[in-house]
């Protein structure tokens, strides 16, 4: 055994040991090993495919049924209508629970190992990843009460009848921290009588028992599946709520990040080049938990940009963005941020606490309300309701209410921030075609995310792009536009350095430098109605010497010198290339 592989077999079996003890770990190693040999891989380190990511990696976050066409499985459709139109902007799929599932759209899972039947067959995700980088969800926290592994726990079947948390609900629960305002334990009838199990995000999302390592070798034989079937990057969805100790807030546990660190130590030996990825909607400190020391995950979502971007355009007032992102950690080699304004949830409001004071968040919720949106709530421990998340389409939670053209010229504004900040730039399907808010799917379901989880028919969806003076072509042509345009710009890594530059509250600006130096791009955004002008010199010293160079958003030349002054027209931005080799 190499050095390298003892040193990543002795962290296995330390954290085997905290979540375990001691005496388990022995038949843990040797059940671990079974697992991998099953797979032809041992505890010997394979060789790095090569970089995680660089400044050609976006990601498109979708349903496999976003668009579908009658007669054809969804997730063929979507290969397709991603081939035509975003070979060349995309490079990675973020395909959300495609498995069997019973509600939330597929986060309550029925069968991890299997595809849905309504969106095709594992064949058709396999032939989607010869064309795009895939990533899956490891839905981690619960499974669906219709799944089998809950019917088994229910009538008493090994092993799952210990897969789950039957809880005295006379136990006092009050600090569980709870991301919904719905009862943490759901009453089941089993077959030894009425039992109360964990429910942290619904009665039929039922909690899983982390305690038992039964529960953990389920997941890495679900792990080994979904990087055989190609998928590059792992989310650990809802990760935060993971290990359960009565007397805790049950949140950010020990046993939760060592559980994480268990899962990258695997990814270490298994799949060097794969990423995991944490989900965890929280206040920024405890977001950014999640890199541990270097040792955890790869990649965090960047919980904390949504909101503070959205309050920022909508106040004309980057205060407390340029706060924030001056604060942003200096990540090693090798860790990231996963940047995003909109997904299949919500705008998260918790990321904003520590960030902005409560009156500005309630400010915020009023707005959003304004232009058509929801609100969802969480219980706090004196049993009051908090706003959780604010369930809108991005583009209209930046509509103007009286001037149409100036709301989409914001929504624009907020993508090409997105898509320049340090970072892996993520996109949701609905950013990417302009969705507006669909309230009849709110009105259908009764679940306020419908708001922003439209279904297309690829005919109906084909016409809309075909009007090239609709929002939604003007939106979908302009960002694809821009996701080519960051391709091959060092400057764009997601490692590459970013300084903030502080320009005044109407202002957001940075710069990016390539590792080596060699290009620098000057980012600057009008976050405010009226135009604005800027001084080259103020972005960068370079571009105080008399010359011309590009507006790479545009495509437009800029002209540089002592005397020369940028104009920043209304809610816009511009990526100015500041030195290139």
């Amino acid at each position: 055994m190499n050095p390298l592989t003892r040193d990543i077999a002795d962290r296995i079996q330390r954290r085997l040991a905290y979540l375990y003890g001691d005496e388990a770990v022995p038949s843990l190693m040797r059940r671990l090993r079974m697992m991998m040999g099953r797979y032809g891989i041992g505890l010997e380190p394979v060789a790095s495919p090569g970089p995680r990511w660089d400044e050609n990696e976006s990601i498109l976050i979708t349903y496999a049924d976003s668009i579908s066409t009658e007669g054809e499985a969804p997730l063929k459709t979507l290969h397709s209508f991603l081939n035509r139109h975003a070979k060349g902007a995309v490079r990675t799929v973020h395909l959300l629970p495609f498995y069997p599932w019973s509600s939330d759209d597929g986060f309550s899972v029925v069968d991890y190992r299997k595809v849905d039947s309504r969106y095709g067959e594992w064949s058709d995700i396999e032939h989607l990843g010869g064309d795009f980088r895939l990533m899956f969800d490891l839905v981690l926290n619960h499974c669906s009460r219709r799944s089998q592994w809950f019917r088994d726990f229910v009538v008493g079947i090994a092993p799952a009848r210990d897969y789950f948390l039957p809880t005295d609900p006379k136990l006092d629960l009050s600090d569980v921290v709870r991301p919904r305002s719905l009862p943490l334990l759901t009453k089941t009838a089993t077959r030894s009588g009425k039992k109360w199990v964990w429910t942290t995000f619904s009665p039929d999302q039922v909690d899983l028992n982390w305690q038992n390592p039964d529960v953990l070798f389920e997941f890495f034989d679900i792990l080994f599946l979904y990087l055989a079937k190609g998928s590059a990057i792992l989310r650990l969805d809802a990760v935060a709520f993971l290990w359960k100790e009565i007397g805790t807030n049950c949140l950010h546990l020990p046993q939760t990040h060592e559980v994480v660190k268990l899962f990258r130590d695997l990814l270490d030996v298994v799949a060097p080049g794969a990423v995991l990825l944490t989900e965890t909607n929280v206040p920024h400190e405890e977001n950014i938990s999640y890199f541990g020391e270097g040792d955890e995950a790869h990649m965090v979502y960047n919980f904390a940009l949504p909101p503070l971007l959205l309050h920022a355009l909508l106040r004309n007032d980057g205060t407390h963005l340029t706060e924030w992102a001056a604060g942003l950690p200096d990540l090693p080699e090798g860790q990231t941020f996963f940047n995003f304004t909109a997904s299949h949830d919500g705008i998260g409001v918790r990321p904003l606490q520590g960030l902005v004071d409560n009156s500005e968040r309630d400010w915020l919720v009023g707005e959003v309300k304004k232009r058509g949106g929801r609100v969802s709530t969480r219980s706090m421990p004196d049993g009051s309701d908090s706003p959780y998340e604010l369930n809108i389409t991005y583009l209209d939670a930046l509509s103007d209410l009286e001037d149409p053209e100036l709301g989409l010229t914001r929504f624009l504004c907020s993508q090409a921030i997105l898509m320049s900040l340090r970072g892996v730039p993520a996109v949701y399907i609905h950013s990417l075609l302009g969705t507006p808010n669909d309230q009849a799917g709110v009105e259908a379901t009764g679940q306020n995310r419908s708001i922003n989880r439209h279904q297309y028919d690829l005919g109906d969806l084909n016409a809309v792009l075909a009007d090239g003076d609709s929002v939604q072509a003007r939106v979908f042509a302009r960002m694809l536009e821009w996701l080519g345009r960051r391709r091959n710009h060092p400057a764009f890594h997601p490692d590459a350095p970013m300084k903030v530059l502080d320009l005044g509250t109407g202002l957001f600006a940075y710069l990016r430098t390539s590792a080596d130096g060699q290009e620098k791009i000057a980012c600057v955004f009008n976050l405010t109605p009226e135009p604005v002008k800027v001084k080259p010199s103020d972005l960068d010293s370079s571009l105080s010497k008399a010359g011309e160079t590009r507006d790479l958003l545009s495509g437009e030349t800029i002209v540089t010198g002592p005397r020369k002054m940028i104009t920043l027209p209304a809610y816009w931005g511009r990526w100015i290339l500041a030195g290139s080799r």
